[in-house]
């Protein structure tokens, strides 16, 4: 009241004085937060929010009544208790308006868990989450490695946790072992523990520093406010996705929290940890002695069973000897045979290359020719004349039906047939033009092959072929002498002489007669011609 009225006579609210919506706001804070500067609140937290900038946002509420709430982002990083919804705290602060939107919050500095209760209760909250997500499946555990080469250790480097871990590996089997300095308890706890599970998953195998093969979490025993690290949610989810497989060593054999059940193997107590993740050297070695001895023994009773399974299968072969004797004998007979065999394959080789050159001849293969070259002229010159014959039916035949159809239909029929008889006309030259030059390509081919078999090659090494008067080819001596004339072809050309001379050159190379002397007639001229394609003759 004294805001809005003052001490003169007759006042009233006409008489109180005006203020801006500002001063209002301002006045009305100052009370609010010197009435309310330090409280401590208990309730539930209701909807939470979590903007980029930083500061959450919350509702503190019980039965009947709701406070908005908010936590600076500076604040909100050193907090122990991450705010969830459902969460029952004790939320210290101060309270103060917001005169943007006419409403008083909480300005949050401090938030704890409303006793045991609370934190059992959003213990179990997280839980359920993560179980819901699959993160404590037994399937996507992995198996432990047998033998680790380092082994990664996140714990505190001051406790007896390191200490009995380091001392069961030494007795069991001593291994590599790389710490992870963490802090096991307080706000630093989940952080450090979070970051320490990335930091070792990001080395890379074969660099400076060695990736381990295995890590363990470890911890001693406590309450659990001392162990609540451990039931982080960021801690959980780092050991999830864990590529290393990872035993957690948090607390004794009662003690549980959340990451182990999201590990891979979880250990009642930091030695039973180290217990797991190395087997026992000497028991090893035994193991190994043993294994040795039986496989000595194994392949030793393996070569005497084989040895003696050879004795008895050698026993039972026949001799050497007896094995080729069959071979041997049958080697000789084909030895003997083919000789026999090459010569008869080669008489008649002979005799059919001679059947095969005898059709050959150039005669018969003009003659042929000649008989294809005039029946496909006989057959082009009545083409023609027949095309026209067909032309004029189909003409005369057109011109009877002129008066049943108009003249459009008539023309374009006779365009169509006209086409079809161009197109016809060009198929028959194509089919004659190629039909001529595959009778040309075998023409060349059989004369190339006279050629080659011919006996004209032969007259270069300096034979010659002697024909009579008539044309007919003279083997023999006796056959020359009686004929009239005689033509000699050589390589070059041809020569006609008569019988006479060629008797008496004949009878002067025989020493033992001596034929009287006739009168030689005068040569008759020498006539030079090119050879033509004669028939297959004898060479001499």
């Amino acid at each position: 009241m004294d805001l809005f009225e003052e001490d003169v006579p007759g006042g009233g609210p006409d008489n109180a004085p005006e203020f801006s919506v500002s001063e209002l706001s301002g006045a009305i804070k100052r009370v609010i937060e010197g009435e309310f500067s330090h409280v401590r609140i208990r309730g539930e937290i209701g909807r939470v929010s979590f903007p980029r900038s930083g500061h959450v946002y919350l509702d503190l509420k019980d039965d009947s009544a709701v406070i908005s709430g908010v936590i600076w982002k500076g604040v909100a990083g050193r907090l122990e208790t991450r705010p969830e919804e459902g969460l029952e705290v004790i939320a210290v602060g101060r309270i103060t308006t917001f005169p943007g939107q006419s409403k008083y919050q909480l300005v949050i500095e401090d938030l704890k868990p409303a006793g045991m209760g609370a934190l059992m209760a959003m213990l179990e909250k997280r839980k359920a989450l993560l179980a819901a997500e699959g993160l404590f499946a037994p399937e996507r555990k992995r198996p432990l490695p047998f033998l680790p080469e380092v082994i990664g250790v996140i714990t505190s480097p001051s406790g007896a946790v390191i200490r009995d871990i380091l001392h069961r590996l030494r007795d069991r089997f001593p291994r590599k072992v790389l710490i992870w300095p963490v802090a096991v308890q307080g706000k630093a706890c989940a952080p450090e523990v979070t970051r320490a599970i990335e930091g070792f998953n990001r080395l890379q195998p074969g660099g400076a520093l060695p990736r381990p093969d295995l890590l363990i979490v470890a911890r001693g025993g406590g309450s659990i406010e001392d162990l609540w690290g451990f039931n982080e949610e960021s801690v959980a989810r780092a050991a999830a996705a864990s590529a290393i497989p990872l035993i957690s060593a948090v607390g004794h054999e009662t003690d549980t929290t959340l990451i182990d059940f999201v590990s891979d193997r979880r250990a009642p107590t930091p030695t039973a940890a180290a217990e797991l993740a190395v087997p026992v050297r000497a028991e090893l070695m035994i193991w190994v002695n043993e294994q040795g001895g039986r496989l000595l023994r194994a392949e030793t009773q393996a070569v005497q069973m084989r040895a003696q399974r050879l004795r008895d299968l050698g026993r039972a072969l026949p001799r050497p000897q007896t094995l080729t004797e069959r071979a041997r004998q049958s080697l000789d007979i084909w030895g003997e045979r083919l000789p026999r065999a090459l010569t008869g394959l080669a008489q008649r080789s002979r005799v059919k290359l001679s059947e095969q050159a005898g059709s050959l001849r150039p005669g018969i293969l003009t003659r042929r020719l000649s008989d294809d070259r005039r029946r496909f002229e006989a057959l082009s010159g009545r083409l023609d004349p027949a095309l026209r014959r067909m032309v004029s039916a189909k003409t005369e035949a057109l011109g009877r039906r002129t008066d049943r159809l108009s003249v459009a239909p008539i023309q374009r029929e006779l365009l169509r047939q006209s086409g079809d008889f161009q197109r016809e006309l060009r198929k028959f030259a194509q089919v004659a033009e190629a039909g001529l030059r595959k009778r040309r390509d075998r023409l060349e081919a059989l004369d190339r092959l006279r050629l080659s078999v011919g006996y004209e090659a032969t007259l270069e090494r300096g034979y010659a072929v002697v024909r009579d008067g008539e044309g007919r080819v003279l083997p023999r001596l006796s056959a020359a002498c009686d004929a009239a004339t005689l033509e000699i072809q050589f390589a070059d050309g041809r020569l006609t002489v008569g019988a006479e001379a060629a008797a008496a050159k004949a009878a002067e190379a025989k020493p033992d007669t001596a034929p009287e002397a006739a009168e030689t007639p005068a040569p008759k001229p020498v006539s030079r011609k090119k050879p033509s394609p004669p028939e297959q003759g004898s060479l001499f």
